[in-house]
């Protein structure tokens, strides 16, 4: 699970209705954009960019989720003490949006790195996962798995398996005939050959 740093905004009348459970009052949730924009700049000076924003309203209280990560500068992970960080800055921001109305409907504010789960979508996403096997959809439909190699001139290198037992080649995809890219859960140590062939010298991926 990736780090992750959250807080129930809430007024001392609605903490009374979230506890016994009453229904809770109708003012508008700030929006994905909303977010987005008010965060941005702060999260820029420390390295960092939103990801995404989820805003689940549906959610009991709802649930504002900010994913951040690293930008291409700093090209790091977000430890837990960076999203912590993250994540006091964004409350002290969200202020800013409910003011003006009085204050708005209490909500869960979440600030969480990017997951390994989540899909491959900016090239250093690519760079990062090196040597990670990974499952591809390509722009024409077809799928292929394999194991990313170094990222150069917006193509990436991918290990695959090449017929025969313990026999590898490295096709090279532009990042642009590739639709979605997720990394997958291996459990038991990848190959070294692949490893090599994927520029690590035999060295174990990233985490």
């Amino acid at each position: 699970m990736p780090p992750t740093w959250e807080h129930v905004r809430t007024t001392q009348d609605e903490e009374l209705a979230v506890a016994s459970d009453a229904p809770l009052r109708s003012a508008r949730l700030p929006t994905p954009a909303e977010v987005t924009e008010l965060l941005t700049e702060e999260f820029a000076r420390r390295g960092c960019v939103i990801e995404d924003v989820e805003v689940q309203a549906s959610s009991r209280p709802p649930r504002i989720a900010v994913i951040a990560d690293g930008d291409d500068a700093t090209e790091g992970h977000l430890d837990l003490d960076s999203v912590a960080e993250l994540g006091r800055i964004a409350s002290e921001l969200m202020d800013q949006l409910d003011e003006p109305t009085g204050g708005g409907p209490p909500y869960v504010l979440e600030v969480t790195s990017r997951g390994v789960d989540r899909p491959l979508t900016a090239p250093r996403h690519y760079r990062r996962a090196q040597g990670r096997k990974v499952e591809l959809t390509l722009s024409d439909g077809s799928r292929l798995e394999g194991r990313l190699g170094p990222l150069a001139n917006d193509a990436v290198a991918v290990v695959v398996a090449d017929g025969a037992r313990g026999k590898y080649a490295v096709r090279s995809l532009p990042l642009t005939e590739i639709s979605n890219a997720v990394v997958q859960v291996e459990f038991s140590p990848p190959n070294r050959r692949e490893l090599e062939l994927a520029g690590l010298s035999g060295e174990e991926p990233a985490s």
